[in-house]
């Protein structure tokens, strides 16, 4: 990795925060961390050829040494750049510098919603229905691009200001960077990483099973409790008690928490926590979906219609996200 002096640094996770601010990377100078985790670490950064501000992750150097890992990183960052989708964060560019992997996406001004549930508590049924049919959208368009996420946690969620009274919140859904393809890969990388958080993982996750799309329904569901419940549907002791939970416990009813919700939302979150992906809802619209008609007690009969084209939608008032504001849109056309 070169600074303007041209010297190598490959200790990103074992120094200051402050330790490369200021460093130029691979045509961008680091102004600041933002945000750090056990594989990457993200900084705020300036694109020096074009002259704007980016998030910058930077990988692990030794999830760089491995080849196959290298090559379906990059492989798969192309994969999630082509995705034109309003909530998914743009992703500008990828690649290696000097033996440390790199994603180069938009820089989004606000809070994830992890920082919302910290500062709020438990959000009212409407905020997070907006914000899980964002969500559930940006999901299901991975999906048909053969990408499933595999980590959907509030951290990954970014909450940013939304375009009018009606639409609050814009929601952008990150880090596909580290995604499997659906079908073809287990819950644990060829390097030994399990991908997921365990607060949040499916069960086929944990125990190494061929995972699709259904294991992101699971992990949003675990999301969708929280932000009605203020904590995610499993707490343990310990992280092996947690595994467990998420294979064989079921979760406790939303309700008691929150009596305040009408009842029919435990059946559905219950069905989307299924322990079997095949119990689950095949879509994450389809989740949310449901859970609106639940959450109000609307039907189909005298409602705006739960599907288009074959994939479910929420009432008008969670309906399809909205398109993001003029500032928020890809810079180049998707290639």
């Amino acid at each position: 990795m070169d600074d303007d002096g041209g010297r190598h640094d490959t200790s990103l996770f074992s120094g200051r925060p402050s330790d490369l601010i200021g460093r130029r990377i691979a045509g961008y100078r680091i102004e600041r961390e933002i945000g750090r985790g056990g594989m990457a670490v993200v900084y705020r950064a300036k694109d020096l050829r074009l002259d704007r501000t980016v998030a910058l992750k930077l990988l692990a150097p030794e999830l760089a040494r491995n080849d196959t890992f290298r090559g379906r990183f990059t492989h798969e960052s192309r994969v999630a750049a082509a995705i034109d989708h309003p909530n998914i964060v743009p992703v500008f560019e990828a690649g290696e510098t000097d033996g440390v992997l790199y994603i180069a996406m938009r820089y989004v001004a606000g809070r994830d919603l992890r920082h919302l549930l910290d500062r709020e508590g438990p959000l009212p049924v409407k905020v997070a229905a907006r914000i899980a049919v964002q969500v559930a959208s940006a999901l299901d368009a991975a999906h048909d691009h053969g990408l499933v996420h595999r980590d959907v946690k509030p951290g990954n969620i970014l909450v940013a200001q939304g375009t009018d009274s009606d639409h609050p919140e814009h929601v952008y859904l990150t880090d596909f960077g580290l995604t499997k393809k659906s079908l073809s890969l287990t819950g644990f990388t060829s390097v030994g990483q399990f991908v997921g958080t365990l607060d949040y993982v499916a069960p086929e996750q944990i125990s190494g099973k061929p995972v699709d799309g259904r294991c992101d329904v699971y992990s949003l569901a675990c999301v969708v409790y929280e932000t009605m419940a203020g904590r995610p549907p499993f707490q343990r002791d310990d992280d092996m008690a947690l595994l467990w939970a998420h294979q064989y416990d079921e979760p406790p009813p939303l309700t008691e928490k929150r009596p305040d919700i009408a009842a029919p939302v435990d059946a559905v979150l219950a069905k989307a926590l299924a322990k079997s992906p095949d119990g689950r809802y095949d879509s994450c619209l389809a989740f949310v979906a449901a859970l609106r008609v639940a959450a109000t007690g609307a039907t189909a009969a005298g409602h705006a219609p739960t599907q288009v084209d074959g994939r479910a939608l929420g009432a008008p008032e969670f309906g399809p996200p909205p398109q993001p504001p003029v500032w928020a849109r890809p810079v180049f056309p998707a290639r």
